[in-house]
């Protein structure tokens, strides 16, 4: 005869199994949606390619991509993709973090607003390869020029996502801060930051999404390493695959860096009750 505290114990690891069951497949046919269009897209390529239709020298079959691949990775890929990720992740750190400083400031506080807005507004106009020639005349072509410009495509988005993020939050909750007579700081942290987490959060992806893209712009211009420096390879010596394999790189990269920001978007915004797919 069965203990009922062990009865109890196995009827809950069942329970547990079968939620987590449960939860893995819609996962699952997400996952498997979400790769039938380049599925797709791989096939029809192949297709047109083998069938004459589109000349290989334009476009490569896309299983003769695969050779490419394991050519590059023998040599020097996986350099290539460390030293464009860094730069990614330094200039973004820098980017985001000048801009969340400087967002709040003039989120919280109007004198600062009418003294940098406008400035702010006109800089973020400029095109990213508009800064190139004057990063390149007064950082040269080390580093600091291409985490400069990466971290320029970083800060806008993050800015002005996070400014109207607090500037959006309900006045309703800045009254109940104070009835409960919260001091300024207070306010700031218990009240104006949590409301105006999700548009900081969605600012933060976008910022890393434009790094990338700034990335891709500075390594283009001056540099020996990185993604970018394979596209301008490949375009130099005629080689497509070299180049499309280089965008898939970057759209992996892209897709998986953005996966990892939205689930710390998931995990800080835990707390909302939303609407879930």
């Amino acid at each position: 005869m069965t203990h009922p505290i062990a009865s109890q114990k196995i009827q809950a690891e069942l329970a547990q199994h079968s939620k987590a069951q449960s939860s893995a497949l819609p996962k699952l046919k997400s996952l498997i949606k979400g790769l039938t269009l380049p599925a797709v897209l791989i096939l029809v390529c192949e297709y047109l390619v083998r069938a004459g239709f589109i000349e290989p020298y334009l476009l490569p079959a896309p299983s003769s991509l695969w050779l490419t691949l394991t050519e590059l990775a023998a040599g020097d890929l996986w350099q290539h993709i460390w030293a464009s990720s860094w730069r990614v992740l330094a200039g973004f750190a820098i980017g985001s973090l000048l801009a969340l400083v400087f967002a709040v400031l003039v989120g919280l506080n109007k004198q600062a607003e009418d003294f940098l807005e406008p400035s702010f507004s006109a800089i973020k106009s400029i095109p990213s390869l508009a800064w190139i020639p004057l990063l390149l005349l007064w950082l040269g072509i080390d580093e600091a020029s291409k985490i400069t410009l990466i971290a320029i495509g970083a800060f806008f988005p993050v800015y002005t996502n996070t400014v109207a993020a607090i500037k959006g939050v309900d006045r309703k909750l800045i009254e109940v801060a104070q009835v409960y007579r919260l001091k300024y700081w207070q306010r700031v942290q218990q009240i104006i930051l949590p409301a105006a987490a999700p548009g900081i959060l969605t600012g933060l992806r976008n910022g890393l999404s434009l790094s990338w893209m700034f990335m891709i712009a500075a390594e283009l211009i001056a540099a020996t390493q990185g993604i970018g420096y394979l596209l301008s390879d490949g375009r130099e010596t005629s080689r497509p695959d070299i180049v499309i394999l280089a965008i898939i790189l970057l759209a992996v990269l892209g897709k998986l860096t953005d996966s990892l920001m939205k689930a710390l978007e998931t995990w800080v915004l835990r707390w909302r009750d939303v609407i879930k797919n």
